[in-house]
């Protein structure tokens, strides 16, 4: 059963994943292919329509958010180690885009590291107002190094029915490895395991 989780209202859960087995060429993968999921949860927009200096409404619960995005992420990653990430927010038209930023701030994000084994690097973010049909490119990158080239990509989502006026779309995407047939040069993955990302 979907789960519910304290200090939200959550209408909707998503759950997307796509497996790359060549590129755009049409070259077969350079090793695995590559996987990308993404988990989105519409939740109730407490601030809708007016405005509030406190936020806390939305930030306050939002590390148990973080628990239950993790543990969705891993079921659909399907026992496949995750390398890269991202997070990003549609908001209703009812209200401002600084109300989805508040879903996403550290408090949200480190239980979803620990869900993935760790990571050190910034979580590349973004987000916008929009109905529903909105379609959103959430930014990934490697989760510990973000000058690694190779895992810059993104995952295009759209949801046909939200955010509603009154809601807001909480987005976190993820993907097992780089892009396919990556020839740019730069930092590899295999130089920065275990290294901090952010130094």
């Amino acid at each position: 059963m979907p789960k519910a989780v304290e200090g939200y209202r959550i209408r909707k859960w998503y759950g997307f994943s796509e497996d790359a087995l060549a590129n755009e060429s049409g070259n077969a993968a350079d090793g695995e292919p590559v996987r990308k999921v993404a988990v989105a949860a519409v939740v109730h927009n407490p601030y809708a329509g007016a405005f509030s200096e406190d936020l806390s409404l939305l930030v306050d619960p939002s590390p148990k958010l973080g628990e239950e995005f993790g543990r969705r992420l891993l079921n659909l990653a399907e026992g496949a180690g995750i390398e890269s990430y991202g997070k990003a927010c549609l908001v209703g038209v009812n209200g401002e885009y600084e109300h989805g930023n508040a879903c996403l701030t550290t408090a949200f994000a480190n239980p979803v590291r620990e869900a993935i084994g760790g990571a050190a690097a910034w979580i590349p973010s973004t987000g916008k107002r929009g109905g529903p049909g909105a379609t959103i490119d959430v930014p990934l990158a490697h989760k510990d190094a973000l000058y690694v080239r190779s895992h810059y990509d993104t995952f295009t989502l759209s949801f046909a029915d939200a955010p509603g006026p009154d809601e807001i779309l909480v987005i976190f995407a993820a993907a097992t490895r780089g892009r396919l047939h990556a020839r740019l040069g730069g930092l590899k993955a295999e130089d920065v395991q275990g290294k901090d990302g952010l130094s």
